[in-house]
């Protein structure tokens, strides 16, 4: 399975620079990261991200890993829900935005990628990840660590932002993430990164593999009970279990 998007040229040389320009770019930018995502989607995240949540079936005294976890937003819903941070690992590639993350959630951190999580099988009941499926390698690989790390009945839960199907939507949907936010990040920051971040982000949701693609390589990874909604016709929930 191909990385979840084609080489971006503006950003990185090719598919091997990738993973140290995220690293780079992750890490200056993430001081800033949260005052960002309250920006970028007004302060909308933590409400839809705990929604989210509830209705694919996350319940108090579930133990959760959180992948690409980044200053921690998505595992901070979780604890509303499971109500004990020890319940909760954080997995995340940048060690910029595990310090961040560290400031808020007092769980396990762990430095490391979607596509190798260095956790024993089968060691939770429920995964998340928060609108960063557009950063991993491969998206089989990340996938079949997804199944391994669960228990028996164990369900995954991916938020990502899809393109809607409007070309009006999607022309203002550009203008606004394209080229009003990463200026007023800037402003806002004085960070040159932290606006290439957002410039970047564009460009991965321009490109980024269908919704059906990443729907069969849940399958193909031994998934069942693969299901996609889409909210507010922008934000896509894709859910799945490990029956065996």
């Amino acid at each position: 399975m191909p990385n979840p998007h084609s080489p971006l040229a503006r950003h990185y040389n090719g598919l091997e620079d990738k993973q140290t320009f995220l690293r780079k770019i992750f890490n200056d930018s993430a001081p800033h990261y949260e005052a960002i995502a309250r920006l970028g989607f007004f302060g909308s995240g933590q409400w839809y991200r705990k929604d989210a949540l509830r209705r694919a079936g996350l319940t108090p005294g579930m133990r959760v890993l959180d992948v690409a976890s980044g200053t921690g937003p998505t595992a901070r819903a979780i604890r509303e829900i499971v109500s004990d941070e020890a319940l909760i690992t954080c997995v995340e590639p940048s060690a910029g935005m595990l310090a961040e993350s560290r400031k808020t959630l007092g769980c396990e951190h762990i430095q490391a990628t979607a596509e190798a999580i260095p956790v024993a099988d089968q060691s939770y009941d429920f995964l998340t990840m928060g609108f960063a499926l557009r950063h991993v390698d491969d998206l089989e690989r990340a996938f079949v660590e997804y199944r391994r790390v669960l228990k028996p009945g164990g369900k995954v839960l991916i938020l990502e932002l899809t393109l809607p199907k409007s070309r009006i939507a999607r022309f203002f949907l550009k203008l606004y993430f394209k080229f009003t936010l990463p200026v007023v990040v800037r402003l806002f920051t004085a960070s040159k990164q932290a606006a290439h971040m957002m410039w970047y982000y564009w460009d991965t949701m321009e490109q980024v593999v269908s919704p059906e693609t990443v729907v069969a390589a849940l399958r193909d990874a031994g998934f069942s009970k693969v299901d996609r909604r889409v909210s507010i016709g922008l934000f896509t929930e894709f859910e799945a279990q490990r029956l065996d």
